[in-house]
């Protein structure tokens, strides 16, 4: 059986590596750190292959077992799954002897960030060239065990055959042999008719482990001689510690130290709940005043002051304005966004140990190689002596793209004088993080006499997350990324997207889809307003505006056809949106939705999509319903607020998610293809609240302009 073992291998370092020089792409030794937390590298054995330079990725073992190391993190997408699959396909390996391990961060691999839906579509290159390098050397050790040409001889399974003499060979056997070979630098890679794993389901290989409580995730991490901790942070953002008095928290039994760290006090402790009980008793003084004004209806006041502005023209088609006024009718519409929570099911975590002027970290992350540069720049020591071992993520959604808990437990085991687990609780993370941004979108159309659309505006007032991360860095009122999904799919002829900037006090970051799970609501809900002022069908005004033929409008065909669009079950409305993501996947949604004494229940969600071809269409599917059901969570139900400067949701009770007995069913359908793949981590959510509220007003008459849905 195809196994996967909790170890420790990063993009741009990764192209390199593999496809200019090929270097370690065949058979290697085991890496160091692809094991358990804490343990050292295994030296190689003395029947183990010889060792190729230290960037490889596959190493085929004299047993005939195949080692594929992953340098993507695993936060249950299923890269391991995935990407194991590109190598196993062209490396003709058999499936059932693949071994998955998680890489550490090292220099010598590639960017190791796991964000934008991108860990396929980055690695379907050079994972497939790293296979057929493998396959390629194998094939040729054996052609000269042989004796006759290489050209005779295939691969299959785990063993190169030579049908002419009726002799095979496994890999364990060639194993030492083909690490002496050359590598080619371009090797043959398969069409994609030739595949016989790519593009087939199948099961995740974490599955069986994390059903069981075999996975180990950050949270599970223990090393000897660990010390556990826990902060206290100022309750108001930007606050400032101003004293404290540790001796109430000293006196609580298992603490072991109380210490003033960056971010406020830390106390640490012989377990984590003693170190939780000896926070609860620490006294600390803070300086609040400079935010303590600060509430969710002064944010919300001023975002609509902004909306109402001219911003900064982001795309402009066409002359909209004079198109605008020149129209038969004109409509118009604001949509409200809330700020919002990543609420991953495993807090944020990190354990740690900083002695003798070296790092190691044991970090659930999304980003390893700025983690070790960051912690490298800020202790003062070489990133070469920075250690991180990456760990299984529960649930990340761009939470895991920051440091901050990095930061903290370096520094904690610093001044402790030990490894150290840090451990935020559920409250820290909802209430000390950083959130999805709040909006508000603006909206105007133009109908001509024939009730064609001529003319969209849609300006988007949020704060920048580049400028939130790097202050001063958004010039001149501009960031084209906060109008991620604003620029529509549609033939309009005079188009214009605009952006005001509207800083906040609230830090703002990465969220699954980032932008457009906000301005895809505004934009597809408003292509309903229209539709419905031109007196037409949701799904025929938008087949009217897209390309026949187009990616967009075979899978809006595809999902109204899946959906029964238009046969709606009585009491209920169906509502449709479509959104072309970033990652070039394009996704529909059609909802299934009744409303009852003011209670929205989400009955069916049917999601088409064209992501390329689907390397695993399990996962496609699994990913398409999680991000359905995320971002419905988000959109019946998620709100972060703010009072007196202070986050107000705490845990699952003030934010909610949907419930087991709540969630609908979710039917996805792929489009066939054979182009590269493209991301689908994220293209699921965006459609989601648009195709909801759209439903709502189907079944209701009334239009939802506001999130969440379900106050």
């Amino acid at each position: 059986m195809t196994t996967i073992s909790q170890g420790q291998v990063s993009r741009r370092e990764f192209l390199s590596a593999t496809v200019s020089g090929g270097a370690g792409l065949i058979v290697a030794v085991e890496l160091a750190g692809c094991a358990k937390p804490g343990d050292k590298a295994a030296a190689p054995a003395d029947n183990a292959p010889a060792a190729l330079p230290p960037s490889a990725f596959v190493q085929v073992d004299p047993k005939g077992d195949v080692n594929i190391w992953i340098s993507k993190s695993e936060m249950g997408q299923g890269v391991r799954t995935s990407l194991a699959m590109l190598v196993a396909e062209e490396l003709e390996a058999d499936w059932a002897r693949v071994h998955v391990r998680q890489a550490d961060y090292a220099e010598k691999y590639p960017n190791m960030e796991t964000g934008g839906s991108s860990s396929v579509s980055d690695m379907w290159t050079p994972l497939r060239t790293a296979g057929a390098q493998a396959r390629e050397a194998l094939v040729l050790a054996a052609a000269r065990e042989w004796g006759v040409p290489a050209t005779e001889c295939r691969a299959t399974k785990g063993t190169v055959v030579h049908a002419k003499t009726n002799q095979s060979l496994n890999y364990g056997d060639l194993a030492e042999k083909a690490a002496a070979l050359p590598v080619t630098a371009s090797p043959k890679l398969k069409a994609v008719s030739e595949y016989t794993l790519i593009g087939t389901p199948v099961p995740s290989l974490d599955a069986p482990d994390r059903a069981t409580g075999r996975m180990k995730y950050g949270l599970d991490t223990v090393v000897p001689g660990m010390q556990y901790a826990v902060i206290a942070r100022c309750p108001v953002i930007g606050g400032k510690m101003t004293g404290y008095d540790p001796a109430a928290a000293k006196a609580v039994p298992g603490v072991l130290g109380v210490y003033e760290v960056s971010t406020g006090v830390a106390v640490v402790a012989t377990n984590t709940w003693n170190a939780m009980q000896g926070r609860k008793a620490l006294t600390c003084k803070w300086d609040d005043a400079a935010a303590a004004q600060v509430n969710s209806a002064a944010i919300t006041r001023e975002l609509q002051a902004k909306a109402g502005t001219e911003g900064t023209v982001v795309r402009e088609v066409g002359k909209t304005k004079e198109s605008l006024g020149a129209g038969s009718q004109r409509i118009a519409a604001e949509y409200e966004l809330p700020f919002l929570a990543h609420a991953p099911m495993e807090p944020a975590n990190c354990t740690a140990s900083f002695a003798n002027g070296k790092c190691e970290i044991w970090a659930p992350t999304q980003t390893a190689q700025s983690a070790a540069k960051k912690i490298a720049r800020k202790f003062n020591i070489p990133v070469s002596d920075v250690t991180v071992h990456v760990m299984l993520i529960g649930g990340g959604f761009g939470h895991r793209l920051l440091t901050d808990e990095i930061e903290e437990a370096v520094e904690v085991s610093k001044v402790a004088g030990a490894p150290v687990k840090l451990t935020w609780t559920r409250e820290d993370d909802m209430r000390h993080s950083w959130y999805r941004p709040a909006g508000v979108n603006h909206l105007e159309a133009a109908l001509d006499a024939a009730k064609k659309p001529v003319a969209w505006l849609h300006r988007v007032a949020t704060p920048s997350i580049d400028d939130s991360h790097n202050p001063g860095s958004v010039k001149n009122n501009f960031d084209p990324f906060a109008t991620d999904g604003a620029d529509l799919p549609y033939a309009i002829p005079n188009l214009r997207i605009e952006y005001v900037w509207s800083p906040t006090p609230v830090p703002v970051t990465w969220w699954r889809s980032v932008y457009a799970s906000q301005n895809v609501f505004a934009s597809e809900c408003f292509v309903d307003e229209v539709a419905h002022a031109a007196g037409m069908d949701p799904i025929a005004f938008r087949r009217s505006l897209l390309k026949e033929g187009s990616r967009e409008r075979t899978v809006l065909d595809l999902v109204a056809e899946k959906s029964g669009w238009g046969h709606a079950p009585a009491g209920r409305g169906q509502g449709v949106a479509l959104h072309h993501f970033f990652s070039d996947a394009v996704v529909a949604e059609v909802a299934e939705v009744s409303v009852t004494q003011g209670k929205v229940r989400v009955h069916r969600v049917v999601c088409a999509v064209d992501c390329g071809l689907a390397v695993n269409p399990d996962g496609v599917k699994a990913q398409l319903m999680g991000g359905v059901t995320f971002g419905l969570s988000a959109a019946l139900f998620g709100a972060i607020t703010v009072d007196k400067g202070a986050i107000q949701q705490g845990n699952f009770d003030g934010y909610r998610v949907i419930r087991m007995n709540e969630a609908p069913v979710v039917e996805v359908y792929i489009v066939p293809s054979t182009d590269s793949p493209k991301g689908v981590g994220e293209p699921g959510v965006p459609p989601i609240a648009p195709a909801v509220a759209n439903a709502i007003f189907a079944a209701t008459g009334q239009r939802m302009r506001k999130l969440p849905l379900q106050a």
